[in-house]
């Protein structure tokens, strides 16, 4: 009874008008960023990080929350249209997305896909209601030794588990902490790397370093592919279908697709690092193996769209359990949530829910409306995202520009932070390029401080013995999930060039 006792609560913080206009407005946001090929959810919430500087933390998380999970949905419509996955978590959808709407059935497409999307985001919230609170409660007993081996199982996961070499990936990693290292020693109060810089005494902020990773980068990106060249030629005009709505039988052959795939996906975002898009990629192959017609696959089969979908948005709310109980990030993009919840002073781990259950549990229940809210926008807008994809890239880019220097310059003034988010961009964009991860950087320049810290007061508290780490048993159960990381990683990578991401459906 306590965890309805605890949902009503959230939800009555939830409900409240300006966090329902601002959950509102995130899950819009959210869907117009998923809608603009290779942009994704990351670089949205890392830009529009200094907007939300004036908001209640609440109301400005339950925002930023929507924007992430509000991006899946989005994501798609380009995916279906235009067989241009709108971030990696959509590419399983373009498999039998795009053949749908080439037989005249993108509006049916469009509306089963958010179908799925909402079975598979509500479920995903109802297992985090159910399984959050006994996270937290096994990981309450953590000391600085338990915090500082987290902070490094942050780093880890994303090392571990990126799809491509883990040296460059470690790589980023140590750029994140050596970025991290400038500014004051709290211990002896010399300045360390700060070149004589007052402005860098307090250290390098995470807002524009994320700003230019992600969304400098990303338009760098886009520039150097050429995208800003390219028209909006072979988008399917949906308008000119007899038919908008799905049949009878599109629902019967997904009555079990979707909710057993968004179980399967809430599963793999448990996983941290594991990721969406290897859970809408299982997911398609699951439902594949299931199916009595196989060979349909790939040729416009509805499974084949609600699958991935249903996965994809289940797996981002798994993603948020082990962000919530333990501070580790499942994803990029909740990595970026992790430095946001640190910049409001509220620190995602075992003690989260016991010292800011209104915080905790509003974002839970805002997740259950934004689902709602979600579904509607997502059938009913389809004309407007249809027509934000038309949009020549060479129009939205300086706006993006635009949009990243303004909300960099207005986090304190500081030109320099704004030469700090240009330098990052060009870093960005050559990470981007060479394979390297910028969701590591950004997730060290967070993590890097706080494992400092913590690994001084495990020293401290065992007098400068490293055996305290094999002495607790909480330790060592961490450690024991160091190993099994490494070796998710290794199976995880080895299924995604098994699977070839960027090759031919399953």
């Amino acid at each position: 009874m306590e965890i309805f006792d605890n949902l009503l609560m959230g939800l009555s913080i939830a409900i409240t008008p300006m966090n329902l206009l601002y959950l509102l407005l995130g899950a819009a946001i959210g869907m117009m960023i998923g809608a603009i090929p290779g942009f994704g959810p990351s670089a949205g919430i890392a830009i529009l990080l200094p907007v939300t500087f004036s908001m209640d933390p609440i109301s400005a998380v339950m925002m930023l929350a929507a924007i992430y999970y509000g991006a899946m949905y989005g994501g798609t419509i380009t995916a279906i249209l235009l067989n241009t996955p709108g971030d990696s978590t959509t590419v399983a959808s373009t498999f039998d997305g795009f053949p749908l709407a080439k037989q005249g059935r993108a509006g049916p497409a469009l509306v089963m896909q958010a179908c799925a999307s909402f079975t598979g985001g509500t479920i995903g919230v109802i297992l985090i209601t159910l399984l959050a609170p006994m996270f937290a409660m096994v990981t309450r007993s953590f000391g600085p030794p338990e915090f500082f081996l987290l902070c490094l199982l942050g780093i880890l996961t994303l090392v571990a588990l990126m799809s491509g070499n883990w040296i460059l990936g470690l790589v980023s990693a140590l750029i994140g902490f050596a970025l991290g290292t400038v500014g004051v020693d709290l211990e002896t109060g010399h300045q360390r790397f700060t070149f004589g810089s007052s402005e860098l005494i307090g250290g390098i902020h995470f807002i524009p370093v994320a700003i230019g990773l992600f969304g400098i980068g990303e338009l760098f990106h886009a520039f150097y592919s050429g995208a800003h060249k390219s028209g909006t030629g072979g988008i399917v005009q949906y308008q000119n279908e007899e038919r908008f709505w799905p049949t009878r039988k599109d629902f019967r052959e997904s009555k079990f697709t979707m909710p057993r795939n968004a179980i399967l996906g809430f599963c793999i975002g448990l996983i941290p690092g594991a990721g969406a898009t290897i859970a809408s990629l299982m997911a398609y192959s699951l439902e594949k193996s299931l199916s009595n017609t196989p060979k349909k696959f790939g040729q416009g089969e509805m499974r084949g769209l609600t699958a991935p979908e249903s996965a994809n948005n289940a797996a981002s709310s798994g993603a948020m359990v082990p962000l919530l109980t333990l501070g580790i990030p499942g994803s990029a993009s909740t990595a970026v949530l992790l430095a946001a919840f640190i910049m409001w002073g509220l620190r995602p781990g075992p003690l989260l829910m016991a010292e800011n259950p209104e915080f905790a549990w509003g974002l839970i229940s805002s997740m259950y409306l934004g689902n709602m809210a979600l579904l509607v926008i997502s059938i009913f807008a389809i004309p407007l995202f249809v027509y934000i994809i038309k949009a020549p890239y060479r129009i939205l880019a300086p706006l993006v520009l635009v949009v990243c220097v303004m909300g960099t310059f207005s986090v304190n003034a500081s030109v320099i932070e704004v030469f700090i988010m240009l330098g990052a961009g060009v870093i960005g964009f050559l990470m981007k390029r060479f394979g390297f991860s910028p969701a590591a950087v950004v997730l060290a320049l967070v993590l890097g401080p706080m494992a400092e810290e913590s690994l001084r007061q495990t020293l401290i508290i065992s007098r400068g013995s490293f055996d305290i780490f094999f002495l607790r048993s909480s330790s060592l159960y961490i450690m024991v999930f160091f190993v099994a990381v490494i070796l998710s990683g290794i199976l995880l990578n080895a299924y995604r060039k098994k699977a070839n991401i960027q090759g031919a459906p399953l």
